[in-house]
């Protein structure tokens, strides 16, 4: 028996990266995934790798998560195929970077919906269900939202994954009475297809950031999955309110 054995997990973003690695590793520990996505080709790859390696999975797309009425749209009906809802997990996003005198107040509006909003969307939307039978909610944070960040500026980013964590404790405490456990996870630099170019070519002070790695290597998606897994799972069932940083050991040099 897995450890999600039978639990509806929800998850967005499960194009690529990150929100791949979760669709299949839940789908693997027993969920029942229910994932979007705005790359419907991306979404349709995922799909087949679940059900390739025999997990149970149903993919939305085009789901625009940054969009209030399609993620309650895309969760109400989620929600009543499958009888509710057991994990909620937050996973998509995109960033803008720039300096605190060049990034575009657009810029800035649009890291905020799509970094700190888009959580808010979907656990608003989820809450109903959640309330139901308990659960969990799993959000991706940042170690950008704990610290300043040498190597880019990091403005508007790192402010949406500080509201993420605080939202997140919050919500631990909103949820506490109805069963609802609220936890984030908090990665360092992790290796996918939208940051292969840094991996490939990094700035000076990234390398020199990476370097400092107690551990060694830069992150994997692997490394953030596996942290959800045991949080999301009834093995965390007295861990609530909790921001895990995934770094490798790395802002524990400051």
């Amino acid at each position: 028996m897995g450890r999600l054995e039978d639990k509806v997990a929800l998850i967005t973003g499960i194009g690529g990266g990150m929100g791949r690695e979760a669709a299949r590793r839940f789908a693997a520990e027993g969920a029942k995934v229910v994932g979007c996505d705005l790359n419907g080709d991306g979404l349709d790859e995922t799909v087949r790798l679940v059900r390739s390696d025999g997990g149970e999975i149903t993919g939305h797309s085009p789901v625009d998560a940054g969009d209030a009425d399609a993620v309650e749209a895309w969760i109400d009906e989620a929600a009543g195929v499958y009888g509710g809802v057991d994990i909620l997990y937050n996973n998509a996003s995109i960033q803008r970077f720039g300096a605190i005198d060049e990034i575009s107040v657009e810029d800035w509006d649009f890291a905020i919906d799509m970094e700190l909003n888009i959580v808010f969307y979907a656990v608003r939307a989820a809450w109903k269900h959640l309330k139901e039978r308990g659960g969990v909610i799993v959000n991706i944070g940042s170690i950008a939202g704990t610290r300043g960040v040498e190597f880019m500026p990091q403005n508007a980013h790192g402010a949406a994954k500080a509201g993420v964590i605080n939202l997140t404790q919050q919500l631990a405490v909103e949820g506490g009475p109805h069963g609802i456990r609220a936890v984030c996870i908090s990665p360092g630099f992790i290796q996918t297809p939208a940051t292969s170019f840094l991996v490939e070519a990094p700035p000076p002070a990234m390398r020199a950031t990476w370097d400092r790695i107690p551990l060694g290597r830069i992150g994997q998606p692997a490394d953030v999955v596996n942290a959800a897994v045991f949080l999301a799972s009834d093995e965390a069932s007295w861990i609530t309110g909790v921001n895990l940083v995934v770094d490798g050991g790395s802002t524990t040099l400051g």
